[in-house]
Parts: C-alpha cells; sequence; structure tokens
C-alpha cells in the first residue's frame, strides 16, 4: 500500500477523480455523493410535472416551492408541540449537518482506508454536545436533575467529564496515526474540530434561546426563512446581476428585494408574535407566564414640524429591525460560505435528503450566524438576570449550602429593611 501511495505521487493517474496526494489540493475531484433529485418522491415528483409541459426551470421551482411549505408546515407543527420537541429538532439538525459535513471529508479521502475516522469524529462530537449542553441542561432542568444521584453526579461534575472524554478522543487519535497519512490525519483532525465548533455552538445558542423564549426562536428562524424565499422570488423573476462568484445564482436583484421584504416582514411578524402568549411566556419563579417589558406597549416621543405625540410600539418591535437587517445582510454569508465549500470539494449539495432543496446543511447554513447573532443580541439588549435562573442554580445545592445561602440572604434583606 505505501509503494502505491508513492508511485501515485511520482506518476498523478490520469483518472480525473482520482486523489494523488494526501496532501493533494482541496480541488481534487470528489464523486457526487447523490443525484439533483432522492428517489422517489423527488424523481416522481419531476416526472408528473414534466408530464403537464413544464419547462426544467419552473419545474425546479415547483419542487422547491412544494417542498419548501412542507418544511414551513413541519417547522410549525413542532413548535406548537413545545420547547422540548424544538430542542429535539434543533438537536436532529445539528447531528444531520456534522454528518454531512465530515461525509464529504470520508468520501474524499476514503482511497486511504484510515483507521477509525468515523469513530473518532463522533467521540469528539458526543463529548462537545455533553460539554455544550451540561450546565445549560442543569438550569432548565433543575427538579429532573435533582431526582437522580446519577444525573447530579454527570452535571455536578460534567467539566471534568469532558475534559477526560475529550482527552480519551485525543490519545485515539494520535495512537491511530500511520506513516505517510500524517497530513491527511491532522487535516481532517482540523476539520472536524472546525465542524464542532460552527454546528455545536450554533445549535446550544439556538436552544438557548428557546428556553429563552420562543419567540426568540422563531423570529429570527422565520425572517431567515422570508428572506431566503423572497431572495430566490426576486431572483428567479427580476435577476440579472451576479452578486458573488461564489454562488452563481445570487443577484443583487433577489439580495435587495429580500432585504426590503424582510425588513417589512420583521415589523409586522413581530407584532404578531408578541400577541401569542406561547411564544413570549417565560416561566417565573413560581411557574406562572411572565411577559417580559419587551413585548409590553411603550410611549416614544416623536416631534415632527414642531408637533410633539408619542408613538405607541412594542419596543421588540424595534429590536426585530436589526434582526431584520443582520438576516438580510449577514446572514446570508454562511450561505456563500457553504457555496464556497462545496465548490472546493466540487460537490453541487451536501445531500439529497430534501428534494429541490439538497441537504440539511444546505437549507440551514444561513441560520447558522442568526442563531448566534440572536442569541447575543437577546442577552445582551433584551435580557437580564432573573429569579427563575437563580432558583434553577440553588436547587443544584447540597442542602447545607442551600442553608447557608438563606440565612445570608435573609441577613441581608433585614439589614436593608426589606423584611
Amino acid at each position: 500500500m505505501e509503494s502505491d501511495i508513492k508511485e501515485r505521487r511520482s506518476h498523478p493517474s490520469k483518472d480525473s477523480n482520482s486523489v494523488t496526494d494526501p496532501s493533494s489540493d482541496v480541488q481534487s475531484n470528489v464523486a457526487p455523493p447523490h443525484t439533483s433529485t432522492p428517489e422517489p418522491i423527488g424523481n416522481a415528483l419531476h416526472s408528473f410535472l414534466r408530464g403537464l409541459g413544464m419547462s426544467d426551470r419552473w419545474v425546479k421551482w415547483w419542487i422547491r416551492g412544494v417542498f419548501g411549505m412542507v418544511m414551513i408546515i413541519g417547522f410549525i407543527f413542532i413548535i406548537l408541540m413545545g420547547k422540548i420537541a424544538l430542542s429535539i429538532m434543533i438537536l436532529c439538525i445539528e447531528i444531520k449537518c456534522f454528518d454531512e459535513i465530515i461525509t464529504i471529508g470520508h468520501r474524499k479521502y476514503k482511497e486511504y482506508n484510515l483507521p477509525w475516522y468515523r469513530v473518532i469524529n463522533w467521540l469528539f462530537y458526543a463529548t462537545a454536545n455533553y460539554f455544550f449542553y451540561g450546565e445549560n441542561l442543569s438550569s432548565y432542568f433543575p427538579d429532573l436533575i435533582a431526582s437522580s444521584n446519577t444525573l447530579i453526579f454527570l452535571f455536578r461534575y460534567h467539566r471534568m467529564i469532558s475534559f477526560l472524554l475529550y482527552v480519551t478522543g485525543f490519545v485515539f487519535f494520535v495512537l491511530t496515526l500511520k506513516k505517510d497519512y500524517y497530513r491527511v490525519q491532522f487535516s481532517l483532525f482540523g476539520w472536524t474540530h472546525v465542524s464542532l465548533l460552527i454546528f455545536g455552538t450554533q445549535a446550544f445558542l439556538a436552544i438557548q434561546n428557546v428556553f429563552e423564549g420562543l419567540y426568540w426562536f422563531v423570529l429570527p428562524v422565520s425572517m431567515v426563512i422570508c428572506n431566503d424565499v423572497m431572495a430566490y422570488f426576486f431572483g428567479f423573476f427580476f435577476g440579472k446581476t451576479r452578486l458573488i462568484k461564489l454562488s452563481p445564482k445570487k443577484t443583487w436583484e433577489g439580495f435587495l428585494g429580500a432585504l426590503a421584504s424582510t425588513v417589512v416582514f420583521a415589523f409586522i411578524m413581530s407584532w404578531i408574535l408578541a400577541h401569542v402568549n406561547i411564544l413570549v411566556c417565560s416561566e417565573n419563579s413560581k411557574g406562572e407566564c411572565e411577559a417580559d417589558p419587551v413585548f409590553q406597549y411603550t410611549p416614544y416621543p416623536i416631534t415632527l414640524l414642531g408637533f410633539s405625540f408619542n408613538i405607541w410600539l412594542l419596543p421588540c418591535m424595534l429590536h426585530s429591525l436589526v434582526l431584520a437587517v443582520f438576516a438580510s445582510l449577514i446572514a446570508p454569508f454562511g450561505g456563500f460560505f457553504a457555496s464556497g465549500f462545496k465548490r472546493a470539494f466540487q460537490v453541487k449539495d451536501f445531500s439529497d435528503i430534501i428534494p429541490g432543496h439538497g441537504g440539511i446543511m444546505d437549507r440551514f447554513d444561513c441560520q447558522l450566524l442568526m442563531a448566534s447573532f440572536s442569541n447575543v443580541y437577546l442577552n445582551t439588549f433584551c435580557k437580564g438576570p432573573t429569579s427563575f435562573k437563580v432558583w434553577h442554580t440553588v436547587l443544584l445545592l447540597t442542602p447545607d449550602q442551600q442553608i447557608e445561602l438563606y440565612d445570608k440572604l435573609k441577613e441581608s434583606l433585614q439589614r436593608r429593611d426589606l423584611i
């Protein structure tokens, strides 16, 4: 095997699909992992529409539209099922996106038969998720964790356990290094960690948004969906000027049309969603629904032509404009990033799981940056410490620590004549 590798280094194969060197340029062709529309639903719908006399352009438009509506309806249904169901959906999307990314790496370097490649990837993935969600889940489900000694142990010492799991994967990786494959293996090692940083962090922040209030997850996601749909609409009917070389189908007409549409959509949708209790309620320490001040009408003084008057608006409507601008101007760069990645490895889509759309990663690339920005913006300008979050932490303390905290809190309140 080693002699074959050296032979290929000296005499590159004429086959355009072969990989000539472990450290070869990323432009080496990768066999496409799928067809443009998967069997059987995609091809059946494609054949039906072609039978109606539609051109390929309109067939793709209808397929994309139909399955886009299916995804939106499914998304609404999961929202109605509550925060747990939505969190599970986010986790499943994260798993699939990670799988699509590492599958491309596996397909590119499968010729080298790298040992334990997938096992090491998934070990690092499990470790990263345990680390990300450990303390976070303990703050949202304190009663559940406090009811089991095993769960208390796992969450109380979760940082040390996370570190030990990572060290296990690290040692495992080093032990599987093989001569002549070092550069390939270290490239994939970096590939895995960057993927974990991108997907693990975004999913973690998205789930945080869910538990801070469904509004802060649903609105940003719907903005990106609106921006994507309107960019496709304006680009399809009016697009003439290419926007960026990384994504040849993106046009300035689609980009600007989507920007205007998303700002209007965000302002209106923020008002609508703010009146849906299931989306804006946050539980207080008594488990009661408590709407944040951003969902309460506030007067904003306006002076115009010598006249002064107040405009009553929900603060969340103004916040939505900031989110809309980000969803329109910055979030699409997540899509451009994904397009550049696909061009580097010469694949059209990450997979073919969604007819007319490609893979899960193809559909959620723009959501990556949006989840992070929404979380940062929310915690910077819209949220603050709450008694409910403190209560979660208190429940994880030992009985002696809880009594000590009670005594100190009582002393402080008495000193300030509050009790």
